[in-house]
């Protein structure tokens, strides 16, 4: 990316899981400035690119030629351009192509980060997904499915780590997630929450262990636009865990015993 101001960029932007107030402020500034957005419009809630001055269009239809020829055209007619992704871009964002082919025409841009659904799911499960002593290690990733994953990063192999997992765009998979996680070595008792549309006003939450979640999010008919989220740190009860941050009893660089 060439160094060229802020002003002369394209903008990538998350626009947050889908409550329209978890987009950033710098994204909320950009979105107002913009004469361009084109927006992600299966996940970007339309409360986000309503009443906007900018041109706006719908990415959903779009291959990746038209998208590029959409921000081409109005930066290089002086326009601001912003690019509005669901969540943060940097997690399934499917921006790196874009950003190549902005390479290959020396066209300048900055990514805005925004709130993951991943974080907002913890945030809706009122759960730390970092435990002391519990799990230390969160992995964010997908079943294979029509997109494969590369070798050594299938859920059974994950699973070894029996660390704090959130699976994206796999609830459709329920039955074959639950083999693959009981195969790489979770117990069946291991808590699983399923998190539907997280933030969005019709966001559902189901609870369960690896023993029966499949059921339930059948039952509940959950079949896209959900989060799997497995580990100890799920369960509903006191996990005892504490973190020595706040212990009156552990100094650090800021306070002494």
């Amino acid at each position: 990316m060439s160094e060229m101001p802020a002003a002369n960029s394209i903008h990538f932007v998350g626009a947050g899981p889908g409550d329209p107030e978890l987009i950033t402020v710098k994204g909320w500034r950009l979105l107002r400035e913009a004469d361009l957005v084109i927006y992600a419009g299966s996940l970007v809630p339309r409360a986000l690119v309503a009443d906007l001055a900018a041109e706006v269009h719908d990415s959903a239809p779009l291959h990746l030629d038209e998208i590029i020829s959409l921000m081409a055209t109005a930066w290089q007619a002086g326009k601001k351009v912003v690019r509005l992704h669901t969540g943060d871009p940097a997690i399934y964002g499917a921006i790196k192509e874009q950003m190549r082919e902005l390479d290959k025409q020396t066209i300048p841009y900055r990514v805005v980060p925004g709130v993951s659904s991943a974080t907002a799911t913890a945030a809706a499960l009122q759960v730390e997904l970092t435990l002391p002593e519990v799990s230390q290690t969160v992995i964010i990733t997908r079943r294979a499915g029509r997109t494969p994953v590369p070798a050594g990063q299938d859920l059974a192999s994950l699973a070894a780590h029996q660390a704090t997992m959130l699976i994206l765009l796999s609830v459709g998979m329920i039955d074959q997630v639950v083999e693959d996680l009981r195969q790489g070595g979770y117990p069946a008792d291991t808590p699983v929450a399923v998190v539907e549309k997280v933030s969005w006003p019709e966001e559902r939450i189901v609870t369960g262990t690896l023993a029966d979640i499949a059921a339930t999010v059948k039952g509940a008919g959950i079949t896209k636009t959900a989060i799997i989220a497995v580990g100890k740190v799920f369960g509903q009860g006191d996990l005892e865990a504490v973190s020595r941050l706040y212990d009156k009893d552990f100094a650090h660089g800021y306070r002494q015993t």
